[in-house]
C-alpha cells in the first residue's frame, strides 16, 4: 500500500472521527440553544469555514473542479431543503434521546441510501448488502424502543430515523452532483441549509441564544459538519466513493464511544443487543465495499 493510499485511509477515519463527537456535544448544547438555531449554527458553521479555507487555502485543486450549472439546480436545491430538515429533525430527536442511541441510529443512512438508489436510481445492490441492511434495520428498531418488553416507543429516537431518512434522500441528491467543485457544494449546503433552518427558528418563535453559545454551535459545525465533509473528499480522490464511505461507517460507534466518555450514559440491555447486530450489518457492508461485489437485480 503506498504512502497516498496510508494518507487517504487516514483523511477517511479523520472524517468519521469529526462527525462522531456531533451527538454528544450537541446534546450537551441543547441544554442551551433550541434545536432549530442548533441546526443553524451548525450548517453557517460548515459554510464559513470551508469558505474561508478556500479563499485563503491553495485553491490549486478547487480551481480543477467544475462548477455547478443551472442544470444541477433541482439537485442541489433539494439538497438544501433536505439539509434543513434533518438537522432540525436530529436535534429535537437528541433532546429525548441517548446520545449513543442516536449515533448508532445514524446506520439506518445506510438502508435508506442503498434502498432509494435501487428504486430510484436503478443501482445494483449485492446480496451481502442485502444481509447488511436487514441487520441494520432490526437494529435501528430495538434502538427505537424504550422498553422491549413493553413496546414502548422513544419517539426521540423515530425522530432520529427520520432524520436519517431525509440525510439517505439527500445522499441521492448530492450524488448527481458530486463531480462537481467540492468546495462550492459545501459552502452552499453550509450557508443556504443554515438560513433556511435559521428562518425556521425565527417562524417558530425560538429563544435566541446567547453569543458564547452560538460560537460553540459554529465551532462544532467546522468540525463535525465542514472538516468532516472536507476530509472525506480529500480521502475519495485516492480511495474512490465506496471504498471512504465504507471506513467512515466507524462514525456512529465512535459517536457512541464519545457519549459514554463524555455524557456517561449508562449501557442498556435493548443498547447492548444492538450494538452487537449493528456491528455485524456494519462490518458486512464495509466487507462488502472493500472487497469484489458479486450482485444481482
Amino acid at each position: 500500500m503506498n504512502i497516498r493510499k496510508i494518507k487517504a485511509i487516514i483523511y477517511a477515519v479523520m472524517a468519521a472521527v469529526f462527525y462522531a463527537v456531533n451527538m454528544p456535544l450537541s446534546k450537551l448544547l441543547l441544554a442551551k440553544v433550541e434545536p432549530a438555531f442548533m441546526a443553524s449554527f451548525l450548517y453557517f458553521g460548515a459554510g464559513i469555514g470551508i469558505g474561508i479555507i478556500y479563499l485563503t487555502g491553495k485553491r490549486s485543486f478547487a480551481d480543477k473542479e467544475e462548477k455547478l450549472s443551472r442544470n444541477d439546480f433541482p439537485f442541489t436545491l433539494g439538497m438544501i431543503v433536505l439539509d434543513i430538515a434533518a438537522p432540525i429533525l436530529l436535534m429535537l430527536g437528541l433532546i429525548s434521546s441517548t446520545s449513543s442511541g442516536a449515533s448508532l441510529l445514524n446506520n439506518f443512512e445506510i438502508v435508506v441510501t442503498s434502498l432509494i438508489a435501487l428504486i430510484v436510481f436503478k443501482e445494483v445492490v449485492s446480496k451481502k448488502a442485502w444481509i447488511a441492511i436487514l441487520l441494520i434495520s432490526i437494529a435501528s428498531v430495538l434502538l427505537s424502543f424504550e422498553d422491549i418488553t413493553g413496546l414502548k416507543f422513544s419517539w426521540g429516537s423515530v425522530l432520529v430515523l427520520a432524520a436519517t431518512v431525509c440525510w439517505g434522500l439527500e445522499n441521492n441528491f448530492t450524488r448527481k452532483i458530486s463531480s462537481k467543485s467540492t468546495f462550492q457544494i459545501v459552502t452552499i449546503k453550509g450557508i443556504f441549509s443554515g438560513l433556511g433552518s435559521f428562518i425556521v427558528a425565527i417562524i417558530s418563535k425560538s429563544e435566541f441564544p446567547k453569543l458564547i453559545y452560538i460560537f460553540y454551535a459554529l465551532a462544532l459545525g467546522f468540525v463535525a459538519y465542514g472538516l468532516s465533509i472536507f476530509f472525506y473528499v480529500r480521502a475519495q480522490k485516492d480511495l474512490g466513493a465506496a471504498k471512504t464511505s465504507a471506513f467512515y461507517a466507524i462514525a456512529p460507534f465512535a459517536g457512541a464511544m464519545f457519549s459514554f466518555v463524555i455524557l456517561r450514559e449508562a449501557i442498556t440491555e435493548n443498547f447492548g443487543f444492538a450494538l452487537v447486530i449493528m456491528i455485524a450489518g456494519s462490518a458486512l457492508i464495509v466487507y462488502d465495499t472493500l472487497h469484489v461485489r458479486v450482485t444481482w437485480v
